[in-house]
């Protein structure tokens, strides 16, 4: 469990530290220069995947009292999640092509993600899902806040062709429908939608 709670931290405040502290940012790559900065942002990403890996893996439901419930999730939670994950699936991808999600919403990335982190904590509540899910969703919720106090106030991106939406999130819906079918190949335990 250490592990992972690390993990989560080290992803979360490599992520939150160019938002919370843009002075200290600007002042290190002036300092050292972007590439190194780059460098030991990516390292330290890798760490913290390496960490939310290994800790996720070595909590494994075949060992007793190790993953105990915090709570129950509600019977409609696995379906909750699914449609969730979707939304999620859809948004992650939001920022890259050109669409019109971009006009609706100024951090899809970020909502995205906590859709996922919530689907998630409605299908399983054990407590390794709640530092994962529920660290993870609030740490993109926080970034959000930060991201719009730094950055101030928004322009709207130029609207676009409606098929390049449509384009988009058949996409999304394609690489989500691989994902669904082979979480539990990937990621253990069963599918979200059984997972309650």
């Amino acid at each position: 469990m250490t592990r992972l709670v690390l993990g989560v931290l080290v992803w979360s405040m490599v992520h939150l530290f160019p938002a919370l502290a843009p002075a200290a940012r600007k002042s290190i790559i002036s300092r050292y220069g972007e590439y190194p900065y780059k460098g030991v942002f990516t390292l330290l990403m890798i760490v913290s995947i390496y960490l939310i890996i290994s800790g996720w893996s070595s909590l494994t439901p075949v060992e007793p009292d190790v993953l105990p419930e915090i709570y129950t999730p509600p019977g409609w939670g696995g379906y909750a999640a699914a449609v969730l994950v979707l939304i999620g699936f859809v948004l992650f991808l939001a920022p890259y092509p050109p669409n019109n999600f971009k006009r609706m919403m100024r951090h899809p990335q970020l909502i995205g993600f906590a859709c996922w982190g919530v689907g998630h904590l409605l299908a399983v509540g054990t407590l390794r899902s709640l530092v994962f899910f529920g660290g993870l969703t609030a740490w993109a919720i926080i970034e959000i806040f930060l991201i719009n106090k730094r950055d101030g106030a928004w322009v709207r991106p130029a609207r676009v062709p409606l098929k390049k939406d449509v384009t988009m999130v058949a996409f999304a819906v394609l690489v989500y429908l691989a994902f669904l079918f082979t979480h539990h190949l990937l990621f253990g335990g069963t599918n979200l939608i059984s997972a309650s």
